[in-house]
């Protein structure tokens, strides 16, 4: 299998534990676990697969000056970069129950941002399972990614974490 990266923001957080979870089950170095704080697109340049943590953040944040989130320095350099010929994954976190008119919209717009690109998006999850209103995370009727409600579902999480990380394993090698 080709090197794959993890990259995600904010850290100290879900989004980071989901993204050590993930690098456990697919054996990677620490070294390849990475948060987006302080890593340059030259960071992810030696990668071929990419997985992206993003969190999607309540209201309140959204209206602050200024977001705490590594994303918001690292999505227009990710603008400018040529991620062509990558295969690249997203999973975000989101809260359903108080933002179901925006379960991990944040993973949605990051989506937006990388398609164009020449990137093979893989990892995308059905809905079925979710209970929500509305996603800027559906495309086509899926998921663009892994959705994980650690506020109200954190029983589900080991084994959606699990079901992805076995998909995405085979899409990597395909």
């Amino acid at each position: 299998m080709k090197k794959i990266g993890i990259f995600y923001s904010p850290s100290g957080g879900r989004t980071e534990k989901v993204a050590k979870r993930i690098g456990l089950l697919l054996k990677l170095d620490d070294s390849d676990v990475n948060s987006l704080e302080g890593i340059s697109i030259n960071d992810i340049d030696k990668y071929e697969n990419i997985i992206f943590g993003i969190a999607t953040i309540g209201k309140e944040t959204w209206d602050a000056e200024h977001i705490d989130s590594g994303w918001f320095d690292f999505m227009p350099e990710l603008e400018k970069a040529d991620l062509h010929g990558k295969k690249i994954a997203i999973y975000g976190l989101g809260d359903h129950v108080r933002w179901p008119n925006h379960f991990v919209d944040a993973m949605g717009e990051l989506y937006q941002l990388l398609k164009g690109k020449g990137i093979d998006t893989i990892g995308k999850v059905s809905p079925d399972d979710y209970t929500f209103e509305e996603s800027d995370a559906l495309v086509d009727g899926m998921f663009v990614g892994l959705p994980i409600d650690e506020d109200f579902q954190p029983d589900l999480t080991e084994q959606r974490i699990n079901e992805w990380v076995r998909q995405i394993k085979k899409q990597f090698n395909d």
